[in-house]
């Protein structure tokens, strides 16, 4: 299936660049060199997959990523020249599904791109993968994991990013075992020789408190020092 890709970058090189590494691989893209632009076209038709630029003539894609415009489930993918490990880490915090920094190999992004749309695909029950059951009860929550959504027993509501939703799953398809956060990379974000082991830290702390309406409850993730994370509750998947 051929996916459309939003391209937010006012460097026209590195459009050029994307466009004809993406065109080459039977993706579609859409350029936009301004937020304004990007956002009318947003309303008119959803893509697939977005990847955006941190700095913009009118605006900072931070706020896009984490703003509300774009549709739960959409994937976004950060390009950007900002390298440090600390702009990795908040990007990946606030709901990147990806952090690519330029400059890039085209390979590497088309290869990445892929895996983000893959692991979104699964995560909303679209793949092949999509006979597998996607909504869960555990604890005091039911998980819609096709939806990004959960629900709490007092009628609670929580929207799941992509990444977020992507970290659930891979914890209760293996609820009482231990996942290293190696294991979590792999699941959620995709192997990189990058070293975001630590982001893995702040996104768990992030579904961890999405997880607790109630500080009474009993913390559902718990860290097992020099191992990994571990879900306690039990889940029953409904068919």
């Amino acid at each position: 299936m051929t996916a459309l890709v939003y391209l937010l970058e006012d460097d026209i090189d590195i459009c050029r660049l994307i466009e004809r590494s993406l065109g080459r691989q039977g993706f579609v893209t859409r350029s936009f060199r301004r937020l304004a632009e990007f956002e009318r076209e947003l309303r008119r038709q959803i893509p697939d997959l977005c990847l955006i630029d941190l700095s913009l003539p009118d605006g900072d894609g931070l706020s896009l990523i984490n703003g509300g415009l774009l549709p739960e489930g959409v994937p976004r993918v950060i390009v950007t020249g900002r390298g440090s490990v600390t702009d990795r880490v908040v990007g990946l915090e606030i709901g990147a599904d990806d952090y690519i920094v330029k400059p890039f190999e085209p390979r590497e992004l088309v290869a990445r791109l892929r895996a983000v749309l893959r692991r979104s695909r699964i995560a909303r029950g679209a793949s092949g993968a999509a006979a597998q059951r996607t909504v869960a009860r555990f604890g005091e929550w039911h998980a819609d994991l096709s939806a990004c959504t959960l629900v709490h027993l007092d009628g609670h509501r929580v929207r799941l990013s992509s990444s977020e939703n992507s970290l659930l799953e891979a914890f209760l398809r293996a609820p009482g075992r231990v996942l290293s956060r190696s294991a979590l990379l792999d699941a959620t974000h995709g192997r990189s020789n990058e070293p975001f082991d630590r982001s893995m830290d702040a996104r768990i702390c992030r579904l961890r408190r999405k997880l607790t309406a109630d500080p009474a409850e009993e913390e559902l993730i718990r860290t097992v020092y020099g191992a990994g994370y571990i879900f306690v509750a039990e889940v029953d998947w409904e068919r």
